[in-house]
């Protein structure tokens, strides 16, 4: 039997913010259901209900003092040093994110140079060769990334990409917006490396859709909510809940069916499903559509590994994070071992989805 290269995971690494934003810190908050409207519920009933959807009971927020590209450095290291590879070996770095550097007291967004060229300045690589770049694609950002890495290995044109997920939502987030409890701040990093193998392991399938015609709008950029706002030509990020929710449901298990089909894996190998995280209980409600899918009713026990209750929605950093938190054995009982079948999962704004087959 021929061998074939493949992208296995060389390192993983993350940053989670220390600042704790629990729900209680927002009962003081004055909440608008849309412009200029007040919303009639008390801040009590308002966060009550939040939870009750959502599963969010706090989230992590960064100083004063960090922006996106700081804290994807952060994740970056920490990765090369999990690795113990020489970083000027690596061939590219990319950088997903959606908004560029948001300052806190300015919030406009800074993407120039890329905050890919930030990191690699941070990180001291000289090597010109090591080309860095950006990809702005909503929360499934750091998983397209993903997907461009492991094209690049496969191709032979690279033998280690670093692939960074960073984002810093609590600042383009409408403080008046109820929406804004969903949101956090952190970043993820994995560097993938090219191996040689005769039997499929690391990356075996992907898949990727972008419904923009009917969808592209249920995500978008507005000004706040308060009319009073304090940041008046800040522009923030708004989303039609509901419309996404059902979206979501119907268009998620399907692109990991279609993953799945292109490497004939059955469901029943899947050890783990790691799934962007922007609400509990849809999340919840995807995995079963997913297993309705091949008519099976009861769910594995622990398949699907969740940290959204305590971390928030941190966009494209959530899947890198989660995966380094297991990998580094600190999110209990969840583990992944040598020989194990695991899926990817993320669906964001554009609207974006994608999937990807990882074998350990």
């Amino acid at each position: 039997m021929s061998s074939k290269i493949y992208s296995i995971i060389k390192g993983t690494g993350k940053f989670i913010p220390s600042k704790i934003v629990k729900n209680e810190d927002f009962l003081t908050t004055e909440f608008y259901d849309s412009y200029d409207k007040k919303s009639p519920k008390t801040n009590q009933e308002i966060t009550a209900k939040f939870e009750e959807i959502t599963t969010i009971s706090e989230r992590r927020h960064v100083s004063n003092d960090l922006v996106t590209s700081d804290i994807a450095f952060f994740a970056a290291e920490d990765a090369i040093n999990s690795s113990k590879i020489n970083k000027e070996e690596l061939d590219y770095i990319i950088v997903a994110h959606n908004f560029g550097d948001v300052k806190h007291d300015n919030r406009r967004s800074d993407i120039v140079p890329s905050l890919a060229a930030r990191v690699k300045y941070k990180l001291k690589i000289k090597n010109p060769n090591c080309v860095a770049y950006d990809l702005p694609f909503g929360c499934p950002g750091w998983l397209q990334a993903t997907i461009q890495a492991d094209y690049y290995i496969k191709s032979g044109d690279a033998k280690r990409v670093l692939v960074i997920g960073a984002d810093v939502l609590s600042r383009i987030s409408d403080p008046n917006d109820r929406d804004s409890m969903l949101y956090a701040d952190g970043a993820g990093a994995v560097i993938w490396e090219a191996k040689e193998s005769e039997t499929p392991i690391g990356i075996l399938s992907h898949a990727t859709r972008s419904d923009t015609y009917e969808y592209s709008k249920m995500l978008y950029m507005d000004k706040s909510f308060n009319p009073n706002s304090e940041h008046k030509d800040a522009l923030f990020l708004k989303m039609n809940g509901r419309r996404l929710y059902q979206y979501a449901l119907t268009t998620v298990p399907q692109a990991i069916e279609t993953c799945l089909k292109k490497f004939n894996t059955p469901l029943s190998e899947i050890k783990k499903v790691l799934i962007h995280q922007a609400n509990g209980k849809m999340d919840d409600a995807i995995l079963k559509r997913l297993y309705a899918l091949y008519n099976i009713t009861e769910l594995p026990k622990d398949i699907m590994p969740m940290t959204i209750s305590k971390l928030g929605n941190s966009s494209v950093a959530t899947l890198p994070t989660l995966l380094d938190l297991i990998l580094k054995d600190e999110l209990k009982p969840h583990e992944i071992n040598k020989g194990d079948s695991i899926v990817f999962a993320s669906v964001g704004a554009g609207m974006n989805i994608n999937a990807m087959l990882y074998k350990m």
